[in-house]
């Protein structure tokens, strides 16, 4: 990787770092400047503003992280109840990055920008629908092998379990990360009424 490449990189990890715990409006760019070895020119050169390098914080540190936990194993679904369960297991109590008291990196972003920012909104539901869709397809795979009873709706499905996510994702900053496994237990015993 070129050097403005390794700087244009760093400034989006350390910029995704300080907003996922302070929150995108409280983080500015001075601040995240502060942690990097970065010359403001340095940061104009590789974004025109904040929020340019806000979406591409997005779309270049939290969707692949995203697509890594959250929709990729749930591709070529073979045990759609597990799998599922499985995969929002993992994200909850496995991904060592993500602390209860800061919630959900996307989830945050959801809250705080989307209200505010057309283009925020939109590269976040490109993260939030493509998990839907994965979840979706699971739950079609899951009909077609007769694991998952017929007249299950999967866009239901994948709604009602993106919506658990982000409700205990939040509740979690308060209550700390055992509501997860209250949650887990739930969601178990939900995914197991599709059978």
């Amino acid at each position: 990787m070129s050097k403005a490449a390794n700087t244009r990189t760093m400034i989006l990890t350390k910029a995704f770092e300080l907003i996922y715990k302070q929150g995108y409006q409280a983080t500015s760019i001075d601040n995240i400047l502060a942690t990097t070895q970065v010359t403001k020119g340095a940061f104009f050169y590789h974004f025109k503003n904040k929020d340019e390098m806000g979406l591409a914080m997005i779309n270049e540190i939290i969707y692949p992280g995203m697509y890594a936990t959250l929709v990729k194993p749930l591709l070529d679904s073979k045990d759609p109840i597990n799998e599922i369960h499985e995969m929002m297991r993992n994200v909850l109590l496995k991904v060592p990055f993500l602390r209860a008291k800061y919630g959900c990196p996307a989830v945050n972003l959801i809250e705080e920008m989307s209200p505010l920012n057309e283009d925020f909104k939109i590269a976040l539901l490109k993260l939030t629908d493509q998990w839907q869709d994965a979840i979706k397809e699971s739950i079609n795979q899951g009909k077609a092998s007769k694991e998952i009873r017929a007249d299950v709706n999967p866009g239901y499905v994948a709604c009602f379990v993106v919506a658990g996510y982000s409700g205990i994702r939040n509740m979690g900053k308060a209550a700390g990360s055992s509501c997860y496994n209250i949650y887990l237990q739930e969601l178990k015993n939900y995914l197991k009424q599709l059978a």
